[in-house]
C-alpha cells in the first residue's frame, strides 16, 4: 500500500514583496489550505524568499495553519564571512520545514555543482530541515538518449551525503520545462520519477518506497490531474502558477481529489 504523501510545494523564486506575500496567503487560506489540512496524506509548503519568510511565519501562526514553510536555498557553513548566504540556524528560527536544494536555476545560472548541493543538503538535514532535492536534464541530454544515466549520476552526486536513513524529498524537474511554458508529458514524468525510485531503491532498499519524489517544470491546474495519476509522481513543485493563489488552490484541491470550484 502506497503510504507516501502527496506534497504540492509552491515555489515563488524571486518573487513576492511582504505585502504581496501575505496578500497572497490570505486569499490562498480559504480557498485551499483547510481542505488540505483535513487530509492526513496531502502536505502543502511555500517556498518563499528568505525576505518574506518571518512574515509568513507569523501570518501562518496567526491562522494556525498547517501549511509548511520552505526556503529556496541553505549554506552549508553555521556562520562567518559568507556574503549573501544564508544558515540553517537563520531557517530554523521560522519554523522552516523545506529547503529547495539544486534546483535547475541555480545549477544553470550559479553553476551549483552537485557536490555543493550535497554539502547543503547535509547542512539541512542536520539542523531537521529537509532537503526537496532537484536533478533533471537538459533538453540536449534528453534528445541524445542519456537522461537515465544522467539523472543517476545527479542523484548519485547529489546524495552523497545521505546514509539512507534522513528524510529527503525528490524533485525531478527537466531543465527544459523550467520557465519556458513546457511541461513533460506525464509518460515523461512518470518514466524519470520511475527510474529514480528505482536508483533510491538500489540505495535504500523498501526505505525508497516511503520517499516523495516530485514533479517540476510547466505545473498548472490544467495537468496537475493528469501528472498525480502517475503512480511514481507524488506531487508537484510549481513555479510560475503558485503565484497566482487562485490556480495553486486548484492545484492543492487536486492533490485532495476534490474537483476546483
Amino acid at each position: 500500500m502506497n503510504t507516501r504523501r502527496t506534497m504540492l510545494v509552491a515555489n515563488w523564486k524571486m518573487n513576492k514583496t511582504v505585502v504581496e506575500a501575505v496578500g497572497w496567503l490570505n486569499t490562498f487560506y480559504p480557498q485551499a489550505a483547510e481542505r488540505a489540512a483535513q487530509q492526513e496524506l496531502v502536505e502543502v509548503a511555500v517556498c518563499a524568499p528568505f525576505t518574506v519568510l518571518h512574515p509568513l511565519y507569523v501570518a501562518l501562526r496567526r491562522l494556525n495553519s498547517k501549511v509548511k514553510l520552505g526556503a529556496q536555498d541553505i549554506f552549508w557553513q553555521e556562520r562567518g564571512a559568507f556574503t549573501g548566504e544564508i544558515s540553517a540556524e537563520m531557517l530554523q528560527e521560522f519554523q522552516t520545514k523545506y529547503v529547495i536544494c539544486g534546483h535547475s536555476e541555480r545549477r544553470v545560472l550559479l553553476q551549483e555543482s552537485s557536490e555543493m548541493v550535497s554539502r547543503k543538503c547535509a547542512a539541512a538535514v542536520k539542523a531537521g530541515i529537509t532537503p526537496i532535492v532537484c536533478v533533471g536534464e537538459s533538453i540536449s541530454v534528453r534528445r541524445g538518449g542519456l537522461l537515465l544515466q544522467w539523472l543517476e549520476a545527479q542523484l548519485y552526486e547529489s546524495l552523497a551525503f545521505w546514509d539512507n536513513q534522513e528524510t529527503i524529498v525528490v524533485a525531478y524537474e527537466p531543465v527544459w520545462a523550467i520557465g519556458t511554458g513546457q511541461s513533460a508529458t506525464a509518460a515523461d514524468a512518470e518514466q524519470a520519477c520511475g527510474y529514480i525510485r528505482q536508483v533510491l531503491r538500489e540505495r535504500a532498499g523498501d526505505a525508497a518506497d516511503y520517499i516523495s519524489i516530485l514533479y517540476g517544470g510547466g505545473v498548472t491546474p490544467e495537468n496537475i490531474g493528469e501528472l498525480l495519476d502517475c503512480p511514481n509522481v507524488d506531487g508537484a513543485l510549481v513555479g510560475g502558477a503558485s503565484l497566482d493563489p487562485d490556480a495553486f488552490g486548484k492545484i492543492v484541491l487536486a492533490g485532495c481529489k476534490e474537483p476546483p470550484k
